[in-house]
């Protein structure tokens, strides 16, 4: 009896030790108890499943030709498959799809193989023309999203910002996407977000410039490391001339390089210049891009249609002048007045957050993946960080970015504020950076007087 009660006291410890692992290590769980059910399940039940998902195609002739040889009806085939591999965040296996089979037959499967392998979620990717990739994930991974423990290879201009829901983190590249809107109500991580882009950035031998017309309430704390910062209109609106004026001396560059002779390189961009000669990057954030279209007299009309017509040209053409454009609001739409539509189809990389209403969600990934906006609008107000980040190609998911304060953004701008290059035309827009105030002297101890 007593060796019972003691198995049965064993049992419970190591119970709650594991709920205890797969609440704060899920990783962990996911090596020790998780992988190898799913594993045992998804072998034992590969044939089964997906002959009930309708994802298996009559046999070959061959087969049906053996099968009435011994008196027995062949079965359907399903696709030949790769032993379940692990990853970090579940496991993956690597398909070759039958005849007539298309990755969309397993996009519409994908929920009901989740619920038949006890997985989180299931996401399909297409490798080559016949051969697909099956990714099963373990868990909520968006549940608690952490900077990853060690810094992923990157290039230069490319970020990775948020966790995808598929494990993999999703990397801004701003070479491949110049240009990005970000939109998100209040309390939906879109500063997080961006908190996450500048410090990145403050890394890099980049430019940064802001444009914030809430008298710099959002982008005054990264001032150390800005070049230039613009909080009100009539400061914006000096501040795209003189990147006008760059991106122009810039294309004058590029226009020389091409004219000098023979034997030199031709180059549209500023990236095939040589090394030694290449302008240094420059991005500009505007935040709040609707204080920027707001126009309560016709004298702020004219400032507005001035600078949404050089955010465009900006848009249009400084991807080969080197500067790239982030549009951060709370709202962007038709209503905001004459240009927001074309400066929007500029912006070809999307990152909705939770908003208030549909037709921003719309407004940000209706005309490239309608179903995207869908997503976007059953974002719940208890999870802020979680957005749907799509871009032209009509390729979305969901994201979350790890979770950065203010107090830690702002202390990585001043540690990197020697980083700031040198641009003389962006010198009268410099930030006034406060002084932290100077130590008390300490006064020397005198002795009392005696007598």
């Amino acid at each position: 009896m007593a060796d019972a009660l003691w198995i049965l006291l064993l049992a419970l410890l190591v119970a709650a030790g594991l709920v205890a692992v797969r609440r704060r290590l899920p990783v962990l769980f996911w090596w020790l108890v998780g992988y190898p059910a799913v594993t045992l399940r998804v072998l034992t039940t590969y044939w089964a499943t997906m002959d009930a998902c309708g994802l298996t195609v009559p046999a070959s002739a061959m087969r049906r030709a053996t099968a009435r040889m011994v008196g027995r009806q062949a079965a359907p085939v399903p696709p030949r498959r790769s032993l379940p591999l692990p990853t970090a965040s579940g496991l993956v296996m690597r398909l070759r799809m039958a005849a007539g089979q298309a990755p969309e037959d397993f996009n519409a499967s994908a929920d009901r193989l989740r619920h038949a392998w006890g997985a989180h979620a299931v996401h399909v990717r297409p490798t080559k023309p016949g051969r697909l990739e099956l990714r099963l994930v373990g868990w909520d991974v968006l549940a608690d999203v952490r900077p990853p423990r060690r810094r992923l290879r990157t290039e230069p201009l490319t970020l990775p910002l948020a966790l995808r829901e598929d494990g993999h983190w999703h990397v801004r590249d701003f070479r491949t996407v110049p240009h990005e809107l970000i939109l998100g109500a209040t309390q939906s991580g879109k500063s997080v977000y961006l908190r996450n882009l500048l410090c990145g950035l403050a890394r890099q031998p980049v430019a940064l410039i802001g444009i914030d017309c809430k008298w710099g309430v959002e982008l005054a704390p990264f001032g150390p490391r800005l070049s230039a910062l613009a909080d009100t209109p009539d400061r914006a609106n000096d501040l795209l001339d003189v990147l006008v004026d760059e991106m122009e001396a810039r294309f004058r560059l590029i226009g020389m390089r091409g004219g000098g002779g023979p034997d030199a390189v031709l180059t549209s961009d500023v990236w095939g210049l040589p090394e030694k000669a290449r302008p240094v990057p420059v991005v500009v954030v505007v935040d709040e891009v609707a204080e920027l279209f707001l126009a309560p007299s016709k004298d702020d009309e004219k400032r507005r249609d001035a600078m949404v017509t050089k955010l465009i040209r900006l848009a249009q053409l400084g991807r080969a002048a080197g500067i790239y454009l982030e549009v951060c609001g709370q709202r962007f739409g038709a209503e905001l007045g004459k240009g927001a539509t074309m400066l929007r189809a500029q912006l070809t990389g999307r990152v909705c957050h939770r908003v208030n209403d549909e037709t921003s969600a719309n407004m940000a990934l209706g005309d490239i993946a309608p179903e995207a906006a869908l997503a976007a609008t059953r974002i719940p107000a208890e999870r802020p960080g979680v957005a749907v980040v799509g871009d032209s190609s009509g390729g979305w998911s969901r994201v979350r970015s790890p979770h950065l304060t203010l107090d830690n953004a702002a202390a990585v701008c001043r540690d990197t504020s020697n980083l700031i290059p040198e641009l003389p035309r962006l010198d009268t827009f410099r930030p006034v950076v406060p002084q932290p105030p100077a130590a008390p002297a300490a006064q020397p101890a005198t002795r009392p007087a005696i007598g």
